[in-house]
Parts: structure tokens; sequence; C-alpha cells
């Protein structure tokens, strides 16, 4: 059977309803950032630009389109928190994703209450099982492969330290499913979510 291929050049645009890319590079973890800016007021937002880079040392990082508060406060301070995004918080994820006035919190908006860190200023979500803070090592405005500037920013984080639920942990190990990590779909309003039943194991060739 040959395959019908639908082809384009992003710059030249899709010419389908909505753009098909998000949804094929799917499903994608969520960054669930807390951030403080300068003045200790709180921020936090999710971000599906997001992903680990390295394991030792762990590099986190998430990529904002426009230089949102979470990019600003992370560069100026130099710290940020990741929080685990579940399917049982997902409505405070949804939430957290508004558009407030600078300096307004997204905390008191979710009704989410905050744990101290204990090396970084941010404080970490109190429900969620799973925080990192991060030390920013690095920033970078990204650009095309013409070379123009775009409005997008990644910003890169040591995992200094890592703060996890004791209860999820199960002879030492923990079950990613378990939790049910929030996951980002293409769609404008789509989400996953994993499950156990899901798993599938391979082990590397020798």
């Amino acid at each position: 059977m040959t395959i019908k291929f639908y082809s384009y050049q992003p710059t030249l645009g899709h010419g389908l309803p909505h753009d098909p890319i998000p949804s094929l590079i799917a499903p994608r973890p969520i960054g669930w950032i807390s951030t403080c800016d300068k003045s200790g007021r709180t921020n936090l937002a999710p971000y599906s630009f997001f992903n680990i880079f390295n394991y030792s040392p762990p590099i986190l990082v998430f990529s904002s389109v426009g230089k949102k508060d979470s990019v600003t406060n992370a560069i100026e301070t130099g710290e940020f928190v990741y929080n685990l995004a579940t399917l049982e918080l997902s409505e405070q994820v949804n939430m957290s994703s508004a558009t407030l006035e600078r300096g307004e919190s997204e905390f008191a908006l979710t009704q989410l209450s905050t744990l101290p860190s204990t090396i970084v200023t941010p404080p970490r979500i109190a429900q969620t099982p799973v925080s990192m803070e991060c030390v920013v090592t690095q920033y970078q405005q990204l650009k095309n492969a013409s070379g123009h500037l775009l409005d997008t920013w990644m910003v890169m984080g040591e995992v200094v330290m890592v703060h996890i639920d004791e209860s999820t942990l199960e002879n030492g190990l923990y079950d990613s499913a378990q939790q049910k990590p929030l996951l980002r779909a293409g769609g404008p309003a789509d989400y996953y979510w994993i499950e156990q039943q899901q798993k599938v194991k391979m082990y590397r060739p020798k």
C-alpha cells in the first residue's frame, strides 16, 4: 500500500483548520513552573514546551512564546521550581494558565497551598507529589533558520533539590503512571494522561 502524504512548508502555512505540529509532537509533559520576582511575589504557570535535557546533573528546560512572567522571574532571580501536573490537579493547571496582571499570583487564583523550598526562593505546590528546585544555568532567545530572533525564550535549570511524596515510592521506586501525570495534546483544549495498563517494557539491546 502506497502512503499518500500531506506535505507543506510551515513558513507558507499548513492549509488545515488547526496547526498539526503540536498534535504530531504529542503528548508532551507539562512543566508547571513556580517562580518569584525580585520583590518576592509568586507566579505559577504551565508550559508544554518542557522536558529534561540531561541526567547528571539533571537539567530541566522550559520555553515560553513571549517573555512571560515565568521567564522574566527565572532570568532575573536565577531560580525556578518544577511541579508535577497530575490529572487530579488538572483544573488548577488550566486555571494557572490565565493571563493576570504582573504581580498577581496564580496561587491565590487556584487556591493551591505552598511549601517552602529548601535551596531556592520560589515555593513549591503542596498538593503535587513531585517538585524539583532548579537554579538557572542559561537562557536563550530562539531564532529561526534565517537568524531572525523570535519572541520565544528558553530557560535551562539544574535540579538542585528533589521532593517526592514518600507514599508514591514502592520498594524505593517511583512509578510514573501511578500519579497519572497530565500531558498536553495538540488541540487547543486537548490533554492526555497515562495509566499503569499503558506501560510497555522494552530493554535496550546489548
